[in-house]
Parts: structure tokens; sequence; C-alpha cells
């Protein structure tokens, strides 16, 4: 039996934590296009369509809204993104298809309402077109070419994607940083989305850090999270929003992927838990991926001449956030927390000596700045 593509018409739920996987907007694209094209042959729009995916599946989608009429043809597919937290999970990803005489063979793909324009290099993508990635857009090619390979020997076919409320979506996702403006962008290469995609994560810190190079810049700043970035965006309001990357967890992959774009100065922006597993040389620096260590913290604290008890209920306790709170006690936030970055540079400098000048800017969990550290 083929999978079924289950769409829900009650719109963006918010969906517990699971296993189960969904499916890309360039999937629902490409289903909502292959729908519509066999509603130009056969003058009326399926009520469900079976899709060719990039990987080779074919996975059958409902099909929620379709007409055939004397321009051409309409089909909507509602994205079902699984249990992946993704903002355009229950987003409706529209196709809409017209004849084009004169252009036998042709099938030209453009960018409708909600659907984002390129309007920067670096993306691998033309400016001024539709952000519509490559495989997406030949995978929605290939399933239009399949079903209308007859109307296509004697004229072209203009394939409109377009996406109800896509540009407030997009206000949810990076699209702005990278230069795409109104709208979402049409993603996937493969038309699964498997829940957490660390893949995906890891593709998008890629996609930020090249950019950034493209655009000529030679500095990048990395950031754990949003509020490390809103922290550092403060503190370097010179430096443009496509210089600023959040790399999550992604400590090596974000410093490899630096380092073969040819960045030159990097800026990390942190807390003190993530720096620390920074500080100890881990390659990723999440919870699960291994303890902090708050050896290394009572070691700076006994560096600092913390009274001897005080650096050993530092190395006993569970979370690096202990010795901060016991730093600042002591009056000694400030030392402490300098400490720290710079053993994070010099950590980080020896994994890959005379790559980068490196820069590090400590803030507090309410995104107040405590301490700064450059090599």
């Amino acid at each position: 039996m083929k999978p079924t593509a289950k769409s829900s018409s009650h719109g963006r739920t918010k969906r517990k934590k699971g296993t189960r996987t969904g499916f890309t907007t360039g999937a629902c694209s490409a289903a909502a296009s292959r729908a519509a094209a066999l509603g130009l042959v056969a003058g009326r729009v399926p009520d469900s369509v079976e899709c060719l995916l990039p990987n080779g599946a074919r996975v059958r989608f409902a099909v929620v809204e379709g007409r055939r009429d004397q321009a051409g043809a309409h089909a909507v597919v509602i994205k079902d993104a699984g249990d992946d937290p993704d903002c355009t999970h229950g987003a409706h990803l529209t196709a809409d298809l017209r004849p084009l005489p004169g252009y036998p063979g042709q099938v030209l793909l453009r960018g409708g309402d909600g659907v984002g324009e390129v309007t920067m290099e670096g993306l691998g993508l033309e400016v001024g077109r539709p952000a519509i990635n490559p495989v997406p857009r030949h995978n929605i090619e290939d399933n239009v070419r399949a079903v209308a390979h007859a109307l296509l020997a004697h004229l072209g076919l203009e394939v409109t994607l377009s996406v109800p409320g896509g540009e407030e979506l997009a206000r949810k996702t990076l699209n702005g940083r990278l230069g795409i403006r109104g709208g979402i962008s049409i993603l996937g290469t493969t038309g699964i989305v498997r829940p957490y995609s660390t893949a995906a994560f890891r593709a998008g810190v890629t996609q930020g850090i090249e950019v950034a190079a493209n655009q000529g810049r030679d500095t990048v700043v990395l950031t754990t999270g949003g509020r490390t970035e809103k922290f550092v965006m403060r503190e370097l309001p010179h430096l443009t929003p496509a210089c600023f990357v959040q790399m999550g967890d992604f400590l090596r992959h974000a410093l490899d992927t630096a380092d073969q774009a040819g960045i030159r100065h990097l800026i990390i922006g942190g807390m003190v838990g993530k720096l620390t597993k920074m500080a100890q040389g881990k390659a990723n620096t999440h919870a699960e991926r291994g303890e902090v260590s708050t050896a290394l913290a009572a070691e700076l604290a006994r560096e600092l001449g913390v009274p001897g008890p005080v650096a050993e209920a530092i190395r006993t306790a569970k979370t690096a956030r202990f010795a901060a709170a016991r730093m600042a006690e002591l009056g000694l936030a400030a030392a402490f927390h300098q400490a720290l970055a710079r053993r994070v540079i010099q950590t980080l400098s020896k994994r890959y000596p005379d790559r980068f000048s490196m820069r590090v800017l400590v803030c507090d969990f309410d995104g107040n700045k405590l301490a700064e550290a450059h090599d």
C-alpha cells in the first residue's frame, strides 16, 4: 500500500513531540501542480493525486480545493509537517496552471503571492526569481510533464505557485536575513520532513554562512539561540543581518563551514552553559551529547582565587549556571565570564590554528552583557 498524505483543515495547531514524518513545501507544491495539470488534461481536478517525490517514493495527497475553467486549472494541497514543529504546517500550497500557446514543450515556473523573491546572491538562486529551490523546481516540472506530456507536444504550461498567508509565515523564518522577501521558500531535497531534523538545521547553518561569504562579508556572528542573537545584534549594530547565523548546538559544523567559506573573523555569542561546553572542546553542545564540565568551571573559579569550599561546590554541581550564580555572589561575575570566554577562544584556536580571529560575547539569561574576550 502506498503512503497517503493526510491533510487537516484545522490549520496550524500545536502538536506533541513525536516521530511522524511529514512532507516538504516542495512535495506539496509538486502534488498541487500535478493535480492542476490533471485538471487541464481531464477537465476536472481530482480529489487526490499520486505524486512522485524527489527520493523516488510515490505518495497520494489529498486535494482540498480544485477547479478547471477556461483560463486554466487550480489546485490546493495542505502541508502536513508530521511531528516537526514547522511554521508552515497547515499552509495551503497552491498551484495555478494555464496554457501557453506558442511555447511547445516548455514548463515555466513562477512565484505568486506568499512565495518569497530572492534579493541577494549566495543562495544558488537567481536574484529576482522566486525562492523555489532547484530540487523541488525539477520535481514540480517532472510531475507536470508526467501527466501533461500530450498537451506539451503542442503548447507550453505556466505553473504559478502561491501560499496564502506566506508573507506572514516568512516572518517566523530566517528568510528575511537571507534576502528572501515577501513569502516563504519552496524547499525539500527528498520531499520528506523528519521531526526535529538536525539535517535541516545544519543545512540552514551552512546556507546562512555561505550567504554571508557570498555577500563579501568576512565576519560571521555565531549564536546558540534567539536570546543570544538578540543580545549580539544590540552589541554589534554596525554588522548587517546577513552576518548573524544561529548555529544552535552545531559548533563544529558552523566553524568548518566558515573555514571552507573563507570567513576570517568569528564572533560567538553565548551563555554560560553552552560556552562551558565549547571551552571543553565539545563539537556539539546539545544537552544529550554529554554533561557540561563543572570541573572546568571550578578550575576557572580557583584561578580567580575563590575559597576552596566554593570551588568544590561548583565542581560537584550539576550545571554551569550554578557556578555563574556563586561567582556573582562573590562579585566575580564579570571576571569569571571573561575567563570563560578566553578559554573558549583558547580551545577553538587550537582546533583551528591561524584560521580566524575570534571574539566571544557573553550574556546572562535576560540578555544582559556580562563579559567579552578576543584573541
